[in-house]
């Protein structure tokens, strides 16, 4: 348990009250481990940085505080704490991020200001507890701004696509993919071509907000607080928005609200979990009752994930840029079905089994392969071949 600095303090006091050596050795490995921290966290965040981690993992094990980072979507295993000097870091991240240091019973949520930290970057923290001790999360946001489509290794078809859609004054793009396969940074990449374009009120619904972007009005979700997605879509629409960007469709309202506002002078983009581009349309017509409106709102589907790429300074033999791990960087794989009128009319008629996207994503991942941008353990990987 992560102990506040006065039962810290109060700690040192105790150990010392015998004045024999050994107390005064745990003492000053005490007070050594709370200045290390600091230290120790900085470096932490600068290597993250520097392999291009999104995210750091550290969890509490009883005697020591394993540390990973997420690099290229897998966790990869980078240090060990010792347990007190573990705890002293975890401490400093709570502190920063403005969380009740004391707590780790129960969940919590924060975020550190970049200037806080001295990192390149604002930082988002989860702290939860297991049992086998407190685990804490650092999603650190995009360092390198918010890209253009034409930045995104995308299929020049697709980028045509996007970029004709855009253009349009109504119609639903929805993208899906799991966890972690590039949908924010492909719907940050349409933000920044619409601001870009101005002349268009703007509105997000986020979770969370992961960029300001100049030009955008955009909101956090705060579900203990009751704004959900459904709820702030709901009433965004009363401030006379001609784009609505949701960050997810996650119930029947926001899905039914997508529809609507597809239809009637909006142009409307958000995320659906699904596998594929026809799972996107089985879910949305379970969860939307008018089949007949959702095939007329949707313009465009597009079914993402992101293949490891092969580290350039190594060649897959493992080298410090690559922390060992032979990959570095990702790109994209995609599928996308455009409704056209004559597929709109098919879907009202034979339903999802009328949706088959041009080409798919293992064929996106074998041109990879054969171009020496991935290999064959990555394919294999991804699709269980």
């Amino acid at each position: 348990m992560h102990r506040s600095r006065g039962e810290m303090s109060g700690l040192a006091s105790r150990l010392c009250a015998c004045g024999s050596s050994v107390c005064t050795v745990q003492r000053s490995k005490v007070i050594n481990d709370a200045t290390q921290a600091p230290e120790v966290l900085s470096r932490l965040l600068q290597q993250a940085e520097a392999a291009g981690a999104s995210d750091i993992h550290l969890h509490l094990t009883g005697g020591q505080t394993e540390v990973a980072f997420r690099l290229d979507g897998l966790l990869t295993p980078v240090t060990t704490l010792e347990s007190g000097l573990g705890e002293h870091v975890i401490g400093r991240i709570k502190f920063l991020a403005r969380l009740k240091t004391y707590q780790d019973s129960l969940p919590q949520d924060g975020r550190i200001d970049r200037r806080d930290s001295g990192a390149g970057c604002d930082i988002r923290v989860a702290t939860y507890p297991t049992v086998r001790g407190e685990k804490v999360v650092l999603r650190l946001f995009n360092r390198d701004g918010v890209l253009a489509l034409e930045d995104l290794a995308l299929p020049d078809g697709l980028v045509s696509e996007l970029a004709a859609f855009l253009r349009q004054e109504t119609g639903l793009l929805l993208l899906t993919g799991p966890a972690g396969s590039g949908k924010t940074t492909t719907i940050y990449a349409c933000l920044r071509a619409l601001a870009q374009g101005g002349r268009k009120h703007v509105i997000t619904v986020e979770d969370p907000v992961e960029q300001i972007l100049p030009g955008v009005m955009q909101t956090e979700v705060n579900e203990a607080r009751g704004l959900t997605f459904g709820v702030a879509a709901r009433h965004l629409l009363r401030q006379d928005p001609q784009v609505l960007v949701l960050g997810e469709i996650r119930d029947d309202e926001t899905a039914t609200l997508a529809v609507r506002a597809a239809l009637t002078g909006h142009l409307v983009i958000s995320t659906l979990h699904a596998g594929s581009c026809r799972g996107v349309f089985e879910r949305l017509l379970a969860m939307c009752p008018d089949h007949a409106a959702v095939a007329s709102a949707v313009t465009l589907v597009v079914n993402q994930r992101l293949m490891r790429r092969c580290c350039a300074s190594c060649q897959r033999r493992g080298c410090p840029l690559c922390l060992q791990t032979g990959y570095r960087g990702r790109l994209p794989l995609v599928e996308w079905v455009r409704l056209t009128p004559a597929l709109q009319r098919q879907l009202r008629t034979v339903g999802p089994d009328a949706i088959e996207p041009a080409r798919s994503l293992e064929l996106a991942a074998r041109d990879l392969v054969a171009a020496g941008l991935s290999d064959q353990q990555e394919l294999e990987r991804m699709f269980g071949l």
